[in-house]
């Protein structure tokens, strides 16, 4: 029995997989923080899935060897030029090599049961919307597909009968709590924020921050791209616009709170004044087992909580003028059409910007906001409006970004 959620559906009970039988996986991403620990999971529960495809973006030596260490029967690099290394680490394994964007995608339609997308940023898109279309488990680690498409993505998940389960860790500690048949009775949703490097900075301390000090989260191992929006809190802005298309509630129904401590990952408050909470160590394997083994749960080898040892939880209300993309996601879920879109794709040229020091850590958010203002209105209907929201807002993001000041000067 098929029920219908704000996730798109699910299996009321059990799972379509027999009991015993081996889960066929596909991991796109598969180099990146979230692929690598995806990895590490199935090579300690190696009886348990069959490898269809692994994919990178460049990174042909270590996806060569994560493919012969699953015996993965597809390895795709997304950049052509690295196909010759590919092909030279995987010779006489009997693994097919494969590249460029539509080998990627391509990937993402071979028979797995279970798909993760761990592919940063828009690009992230027709993969998973293949995946979807083919109506089996998309495990999503890419917030950037339900900022820039949610309402799209979520609409052919529905039509293909799809199961999207997220793998960020604080919607997926929702989903472990979320009653998704009683959604009269849930009053709002909480999104806990690290608060990331700088939470205690002043705004003149965080001009002058460098791209070294910005990937240095506290708490968790990440990708600079990821560490850098944890250090704007532009990650929790990009969550709070995914949080709405998981989990179908308006943007009033949604907080956000600082919890430096990353302990308790989300919350769930229900209208009898009760709040649901999941806990535990700040490692990605806990929500990245979760949703492979889903609807069951497997052994992960994270560090177990000690609250004793932790002695304190400790929570702040977001500060939304030191940290104004916080704000300005709201504003573009509020908004809507093509403000979430173009929130995103200014979003990810300004952190590369500021990762090759063309500007400054506060530019970024002003990168944003200024794109934001030149584009408003933008509607859209189509994947084709996606595309173009995109592209254009990239160009006015590049051409701002061009004029930026590397120590954090005002566009």
């Amino acid at each position: 029995m098929m029920v219908e959620t704000g996730q798109g559906t699910k299996p009321e009970t059990g799972s379509k997989r027999p009991m015993g039988a081996k889960r066929h996986v596909t991991v796109l991403g598969s180099t990146g923080s979230i692929g690598c620990n995806t990895i590490d999971l199935i090579l300690r529960n190696r009886d348990d899935f069959v490898v269809e495809a692994l994919t990178a973006n460049g990174n042909a030596t270590l996806l060569a060897e994560q493919a012969r260490s699953v015996g993965a029967k597809l390895a795709v690099v997304a950049d052509p030029d690295s196909y010759g290394a590919l092909k030279e680490a995987l010779a006489g394994s009997g693994i097919e090599a494969a590249a460029g964007p539509e080998a990627v995608v391509e990937a993402s339609s071979r028979p797995a049961d279970w798909v993760m997308v761990a592919i940063v940023g828009a690009a992230g898109l027709k993969p998973t919307l293949a995946a979807i279309r083919r109506g089996v488990s998309v495990a999503l680690a890419n917030k950037e597909v339900l900022v820039c498409a949610g309402t799209l993505v979520m609409d052919e998940a529905r039509r293909h009968g799809a199961t999207l389960l997220p793998v960020d860790s604080e919607h997926n500690a929702i989903f472990q709590v979320f009653a998704a048949d009683q959604l009269d009775a849930i009053d709002r949703i909480v999104l806990t924020a690290s608060g990331g490097p700088f939470r205690e900075w002043t705004a003149d301390a965080m001009g002058h921050v460098t791209p070294e000090q910005a990937v240095a989260h506290p708490n968790w191992k990440m990708g600079a791209k990821i560490s850098v929006d944890s250090a704007t809190m532009m990650n929790k802005g990009l969550e709070l616009i995914e949080a709405h298309h998981l989990f179908a509630l308006p943007n009033d129904r949604i907080d956000v709170v600082v919890h430096p401590q990353s302990i308790i990952h989300g919350m769930v408050v229900y209208r009898d004044g009760s709040v649901l909470a999941q806990l535990g160590s700040p490692d990605m394997r806990t929500p990245i087992s979760y949703t492979l083994a889903w609807p069951r749960r497997m052994a992960a080898p994270v560090q177990r909580l000690d609250l004793a040892a932790i002695g304190r939880l400790t929570f702040e209300a977001p500060d939304e003028v030191r940290f104004p993309s916080l704000r300005l996601a709201r504003g573009a879920l509020q908004d809507g059409g093509g403000a979430p879109t173009i929130l995103n794709a200014a979003n990810e040229v300004a952190v590369g910007a500021f990762l090759n020091d063309e500007i400054g850590f506060l530019d970024i958010a002003r990168t944003v906001e200024t794109v934001l203002t030149r584009l408003a209105g933008t509607k859209i209907s189509s994947l084709d409006d996606v595309h173009d929201c995109d592209a254009e807002a990239r160009a006015v993001a590049r051409e701002l970004a061009g004029r930026g000041n590397p120590v954090g000067g005002r566009l």
